[in-house]
């Protein structure tokens, strides 16, 4: 388990030359709460830079670097695993990527991209992916499980089942087994070449006086015959070569389609952002009558007026939507085309590799060939030169053929090791055996929320969900403050499964403004009911706007706040 302990910051975002630290473990629920801007989600983006080198939102990297004092950008992590003690350490301006155990520094030989594989992969045993699943619920710039796409689910919950390793162990075996394949060709055209010498000794022992001459065109004629057969597999490749080209030809606009997806999607969030404005414009207008400014009436002539012009900006903007999200499904279609396509194009190189191998083999084949001619050209007459050669090619063959049986005893386990590597052999063995633990849990934690649904997960990670009714629903058709119990029973779920599996097993959880949005005061307590029922002996950070109602129900309260365009605590 990884036991969180503290995150400093100093000339990070809006924060000054002075760090800014939070104890991690001190207290089992503490609120966050400060005015918009005063720097409350700050602590994510310290915590994802620092262990991931990317923030917790979309941030580049120069921009996180304070902008009044423009350097000495530093972030710092504590935390335990086990019996050992870990501080990670990074910064910008200048630039510092340091990790420590037990205050040894971690030799720093590899390269940044190495250093960090390390600290994910050996240390915290848990992608950036994986963290914000597991110890992370936010209401922006963060994507829910239910809304990823199916191979994204699967590499969390591989992440969470700690069988990641068998997607490692299945590309070396295949490596290996690619390698392995290699040699049984070379092989087999080098016992095809001995056969074909021994044939001939023999052949020349019994017919020493025959007309050499003969012998010598009849491998002439194999080796012509050889080297046609090279051309011919030099013309498929360039036939699958030209494939290539054709397919990579169909597939130029995949990086400008992502480029465009991804600014639609930006497009998309604003123009949400403006809708959901202009709804609370509409909805002042609707609930007051006096100017909370000036305190004079609002004309009721006036609030129709500006409540329809704003209906008709909605719709507008609505319209805009439906737009955007045509497009954005448009595009989404022609990437998966462009991903099944490149498939293909790995496909074809892969047998163009086959043939090469048995381009090589021939070739090997045509150069024994031409010594052969070479050697009856020169040979003697006398019968012992010949016995010798053939018992010395029959120890060879013998050689060959023992080497070769080990060789096929390997492939079989390489390929019985690969068929169990497979998506569809041992992880789905694993996840079989976790899905019915990992329905139950969130159902379970869904009735503790009262919400009554039906919720299953099948092994493809798509879900099936229905009410007491057995209706069916999509994720899309509940309300936000549904689908935001339903995010918080997955990730009280993947908790609990990680702490079964001891993988990325945290005791940190911390939910970004998931009670401004999207619960009311009925859904807010229960929430807080939950928190406190289902996050024993861990430390729940919550970052919420709701101030003061919420001070006496979280055993600690941090109170962000901007002084002279810095961000403190106070």
């Amino acid at each position: 388990m990884i036991t969180f302990k503290k995150v400093r910051w100093k000339n990070f975002l809006s924060t000054g030359n002075t760090f800014t630290e939070v104890d991690l473990n001190k207290h089992g629920t503490t609120l966050i709460v400060g005015e918009n801007g005063a720097g409350k989600s700050t602590i994510l983006d310290a915590l994802c830079f620092t262990l991931f080198n990317n923030g917790f939102r979309s941030v580049k990297r120069d921009q996180f670097v304070n902008s009044i004092n423009k350097k000495d950008m530093l972030t710092e992590v504590e935390f335990t695993i086990g019996s050992k003690e870990y501080l990670v350490r990074r910064g910008h301006k200048p630039s510092i990527f340091e990790v420590y155990c037990n205050d040894t520094m971690l030799n720093q030989n590899a390269n940044k991209a190495d250093y960090q594989e390390i600290l994910e992969k050996d240390i915290l045993k848990m992608s950036h992916r994986s963290f914000t699943q597991v110890a992370v619920l936010g209401s922006a710039n963060f994507t829910p499980f239910m809304q990823l796409k199916t191979y994204e689910r699967r590499r969390i919950v591989e992440d969470l089942l700690d069988i990641r390793i068998f997607s490692v162990m299945y590309d070396i075996v295949k490596g290996k087994n690619r390698t392995l394949q290699g040699e049984l060709t070379e092989i087999n055209s080098e016992i095809k070449v001995v056969n074909e010498r021994i044939t001939g000794l023999n052949n020349t022992i019994k017919s020493l006086q025959e007309n050499k001459d003969k012998k010598v065109n009849e491998f002439k004629a194999t080796v012509e015959k050889t080297q046609n057969h090279i051309k011919e597999l030099l013309s498929q490749i360039g036939v699958k070569e030209q494939e290539v080209a054709d397919l990579n030809a169909t597939i130029e606009d995949g990086g400008d389609l992502k480029q465009k997806l991804d600014k639609l999607l930006l497009l998309e969030k604003s123009i949400e952002d403006n809708r959901k404005k202009i709804r609370n414009e509409i909805e002042f207008l609707q609930n007051n009558d006096n100017c909370p400014t000036c305190k004079q009436g609002i004309d009721e002539n006036h609030k129709k007026e500006h409540g329809a012009e704003r209906t008709e900006k909605i719709k507008e903007l609505e319209d805009g939507l439906k737009d955007i999200d045509a497009k954005v499904r448009s595009i989404s279609d022609r990437l998966e085309e462009i991903s099944n396509i490149q498939q293909q194009i790995t496909t074809i190189q892969n047998e163009i590799g086959v043939v090469h191998s048995e381009i090589v083999s021939n070739q090997k084949y045509s150069t024994k060939l031409q010594e052969e001619i070479e050697n009856l050209q020169q040979e003697s007459t006398n019968a012992s030169d010949y016995e010798k050669a053939l018992k010395d090619n029959d120890k060879l063959l013998n050689s060959y053929n023992k080497n070769k049986e080990e060789m096929v005893d390997t492939a079989f386990y390489y390929d019985t090791a690969m068929k169990v590597l497979t998506d569809s052999g041992i992880r789905t063995r694993v996840i079989k055996q976790f899905l019915p633990i990992m329905n139950k849990l969130i159902n379970k934690y869904l009735a503790s929320m009262e919400f009554f649904i039906d919720f299953n997960l099948d092994e493809e990670f798509k879900e099936t969900i229905r009410s007491r009714f057995r209706d069916d629903f999509a994720y899309a058709n509940f309300s936000e403050g549904e689908k935001m119990r339903i995010d918080l029973a997955l990730l009280f779920t993947w908790r609990a499964v990680a702490k079964l599996r001891n993988s990325v097993n945290t005791n940190l959880l911390i939910l970004d403004e998931i009670m401004d949005s999207s619960l009311d005061e009925a859904g807010t307590e229960e929430f807080l009911r939950i928190i406190r029922n289902l996050t024993e002996n861990q430390n729940t950070f919550v970052i919420s706007h709701k101030g003061e109602i919420l001070y006496e129900k979280f055993d600690n309260v941090l109170r962000f706040k901007k002084d002279k365009n810095f961000s403190t605590i106070s």
